[in-house]
């Protein structure tokens, strides 16, 4: 294994709080993704279903996963079923999960071969009134193919239709939302690996350096520190690329005098980190640059501050507006005619601002929380703010990852990665 996995004690843990959320005689299944295909033999490479591997640690695909907190019997309480290993399998693909590693790794007692399940689900449906099936309800989501758990739910449904049904997504959004300790660390590894790519990369960028280039140098980089790669895909975006919000192409030459934008992060364990980055080619900024990258790191420091205990995700979107209005009334971007004419549906600052502040962040780039429940501690934010001017050429966004403190500031994960314009430009100029 590339990471260091997480103690068995703290998915026992998530199980158990899991658990004691179901209604009573219920059974929660929990299923790994496919391996998708590409064409003739081959396939991405796999990635766990983050919930399954959030309640276990299981990294291996077609495992399942069965929650049953009043099972008659107590070693059915909870099951872990794997594909079965053998010489075969070891000398194509490598060995998978034996069952005593996977005792260890998971705290799970009971360990089956696939080929077990129908049997022993049809034993244990007798004894449940309903299934808890894990379909995905997260906000962004938008989701076109089938997914193994899309199978599952639509043969389950047709075997058992006397069984009722209920949804174990909204359990987990509240979860998965609030980070433990264990948990944070992994982060804070994903954001210390992000910190030597970036470090890397300041004393490579120049003019005449292609932006798949700069993605190549992080790559190397992350992977040399046992990272899997980048937490979700690279933007690397020079010039007026960077006023493209997703921005992936990566294929353009960076040209002296232009700023690079680079919201490229890296993942360890499963775990992501979100950093954002815009910096000078030629290792200077101009006036205009410096002052509209200022104002977006007042912004975001002003943002971070917000972050506390109760505070309302809808409403902290609505105080960053009015700092960043602020701001752009100081760069010349807005007047107080674009004020006065604006609403709340349209906020004026939006025409340089479009995308929100914050989003959470741990297992998913884009994790779990249900955005209209007050902000916890222990809760991991991004902070994202930026100006973007394609009339000028240009586009400024900083963001680091917070973790939200019962009192007080929120620790940020990513404090000792440059930020500020005089370090920035020592680095690449040394």
């Amino acid at each position: 294994m590339r990471y260091q996995p997480l103690s068995s004690s703290f998915y026992k843990n998530a199980r158990n709080k899991f658990g004691k959320l179901l209604a009573q005689k219920s059974l929660a299944i929990f299923n790994s993704n496919d391996i998708y295909p590409i064409g003739a033999d081959s396939t991405m490479p796999f990635q766990q279903h983050r919930d399954i591997f959030y309640l276990c640690g299981v990294d291996q695909e077609e495992s399942i996963l069965l929650l049953f907190p009043d099972a008659v019997e107590a070693k059915h309480r909870e099951i872990l079923f794997l594909r079965e290993t053998n010489d075969h399998i070891a000398v194509w693909e490598g060995a998978k999960l034996s069952k005593k590693q996977a005792v260890q790794l998971t705290g799970i007692e009971t360990i089956y071969w696939l080929s077990e399940f129908n049997r022993v689900f049809q034993e244990l449906s007798t004894q449940c009134e309903r299934f808890y099936f894990n379909t995905n309800e997260h906000y962004r989501q938008a989701v076109e193919t089938q997914t193994r758990e899309d199978r599952f739910i639509k043969w389950c449904k047709k075997q058992y239709p006397a069984h009722g049904v209920a949804k174990s997504n909204p359990i987990l959004q509240q979860l998965r939302s609030v980070k433990d300790e264990e948990e944070i660390a992994q982060i804070q590894q994903a954001c210390d690996i992000t910190e030597k790519g970036f470090r890397r990369v300041l004393s490579f960028i120049k003019p005449k350096v292609w932006e798949y280039e700069i993605e190549a140098e992080l790559i190397h980089e992350f992977i040399r520190n046992r990272s899997r790669g980048f937490a979700y895909t690279p933007i690397i975006a020079a010039g007026n690329n960077a006023n493209v919000l997703h921005y992936t192409e990566n294929n353009q030459q960076c040209k002296a005098g232009d700023l690079v934008l680079m919201d490229v992060a890296a993942e360890y364990g499963n775990y992501a980190s979100d950093l954002t980055r815009t910096v000078p080619v030629s290792g200077r900024f101009n006036d205009r640059q410096k002052a509209v990258y200022q104002s977006v790191l007042h912004v975001k420091k002003e943002a971070t501050k917000l972050l506390i205990p109760g505070t309302i995700w809808k409403e902290y979107h609505i105080e960053v507006g009015k700092i960043m209005t602020a701001e752009l009334l100081k760069l010349g971007l807005l007047d107080k005619a674009d004020i006065q004419n604006e609403s709340t549906e349209k906020p004026a600052y939006k025409k340089y601002f479009m995308h929100g502040t914050s989003h959470q962040m741990g297992l998913d780039t884009h994790d779990y929380g249900l955005l209209h429940l007050p902000m916890e501690a222990n809760m991991v934010f991004t902070v994202e703010p930026g100006i973007y001017i394609p009339d000028e050429g240009f586009g400024v966004r900083l963001e680091d990852d917070v973790v939200i403190q019962k009192t007080g500031t929120p620790i940020n994960l990513m404090e000792s990665i440059p930020i500020e314009i005089e370090e920035i430009e020592t680095l690449m100029n040394n």
